[in-house]
């Protein structure tokens, strides 16, 4: 299981990423990650181990290496370590999944065998999020990328993509992860539940629909796949 979190906004979104994230702490007990953007600092991403300490306790310390952020990304994983921060002819970007990969071995061997390398590891396996990451950048744009997520993944894969300028979110094709769509009167958030949505100042929009992606930046969502 896990949980993903994202939100864009014209001001500093910072404690909406932050609380955010933690609101989907019961959905996964392994580790914890924050991934967020700002003009003057780039990404900057931070993971910690949640198997002896709470979400809060591990993050909080450090939210000051993430003040002036407008734009980020989070998420609880039993899985693997992420967000991973990406540099690629598509630009630097940021990804956080909730995965279930059935054909990830096989996957493996194929991006293997296209002369492509895997630079993190989970548990001495493949991370999937790195290997979502290396399906998407063999798209000419991230749309393409996107597809090519859809057409070679067996499972459940849903994920938020981070860039300088918006955050795109896909739901797998099947909807078996949701992922819900929130506003308010400075930007967007796009997470695994809407528990968070209320006391972070949002209103819900609507469920993203399987196999439906969009791209969401602080002044509108706009349909990338259908």
């Amino acid at each position: 299981m896990g949980g993903i979190f994202g939100t864009i906004s014209k001001k500093s979104c910072v404690t909406d990423v932050f609380y955010g994230t933690d609101y989907n702490s019961h959905l996964g007990t392994r580790r914890g990650g924050l991934a967020m953007y700002s003009k003057e600092k780039g990404f900057v991403r931070s993971i910690h181990n949640l198997e002896n300490s709470y979400f809060r306790s591990k993050f909080e310390p450090t939210l000051d290496r993430f003040e002036g952020s407008t734009a980020g990304i989070g998420v609880i994983s039993d899985t693997d370590a992420q967000p991973l921060v990406i540099n690629s002819h598509l630009g630097r970007f940021a990804i956080c999944t909730v995965a279930k990969i059935v054909n990830i071995e096989e996957l493996t061997k194929q991006l293997l065998e296209k002369n492509m390398h895997f630079a993190e590891l989970s548990q001495s396996a493949t991370n999937p999020t790195e290997l979502i990451a290396l399906l998407l950048i063999q798209g000419k744009t991230f749309k393409e990328g996107i597809e090519n997520v859809y057409r070679m993944v067996k499972g459940s894969c849903s994920f938020l993509i981070l860039t300088d300028s918006c955050i795109y979110a896909a739901r797998d094709k099947f909807g078996r992860t949701p992922i819900i769509i929130g506003k308010n009167e400075f930007g967007y958030v796009v997470a695994s539940e809407s528990s968070s949505f209320t006391n972070l100042g949002y209103n819900i929009v609507r469920d993203l629909g399987p196999h439906e992606a969009i791209r969401v930046s602080k002044d509108g969502i706009t349909p990338i796949i259908a």
